[in-house]
């Protein structure tokens, strides 16, 4: 069985998507979901699953010794996923776990992606830029933002009357019906 961790820094549904997936499966466990922001109502969905959870801060991420890579050992992780997690991940965690880290992006990279580029700020530079189609993109992760190669695509339509809330309506389907399956899909070529 392999040990998920969750990385999240906002709402959470993802996250929830996930833990919701994985709470009979065969494959793996969301064993733990960490926040760098201790009011992210990711939490709260943990506690609601009766997935452990942690607050941490930008120090104890950065340091190799430190409170995360201390609860990663703690918990037995064996695989990391982003869901909503705004920070560039540290060269240990992407040397530990390569491979083995996953993000969500919502828009098609290459475009629209890097420093500065999630939520509706990636919506709104898709609309104007007069994109025809936007979408998910679920990639590995490396050292840098976005740039891991991507295990998986998927699109909607960017309508005239579109704005950043309802083609972010959009997105939130795809990622909810897609990220806990290419996750899963994600593990199990691990073996």
């Amino acid at each position: 069985m392999t040990n998920i961790a969750i990385f999240a820094s906002g709402s959470g549904t993802n996250a929830e998507a996930i833990m919701d997936h994985f709470s009979d499966s065969s494959c793996g466990r969301v064993a733990l979901l960490l926040s760098n922001r201790a009011d992210a109502y990711a939490l709260k969905r943990a506690e609601r699953f009766g997935v452990p959870a942690a607050v941490f801060s930008r120090d104890e991420f950065r340091d190799p010794q430190g409170r995360v890579a201390a609860l990663l050992r703690e918990h037995h992780i064996d695989f990391i996923v982003l869901a909503g997690f705004l920070w560039l991940v540290p060269p240990y965690l992407t040397t530990a776990y390569a491979g083995r880290i996953v993000n969500i992006h919502p828009a098609l990279l290459p475009k629209f992606g890097g420093k500065g580029m999630y939520g509706e700020h990636v919506h709104e530079a898709v609309i104007a830029a007069g994109e025809k189609e936007s979408g998910i993109t679920i990639h590995l992760v490396n050292e840098k933002y976005d740039s891991g190669d991507t295990l998986f695509q998927a699109t909607v339509p960017v309508d005239a009357d579109d704005t950043a809330d309802t083609l972010a309506a959009k997105i939130h389907v795809l990622e909810h019906r897609h990220f806990p399956q290419v996750i899963e899909r994600t593990i199990q070529n691990l073996r």
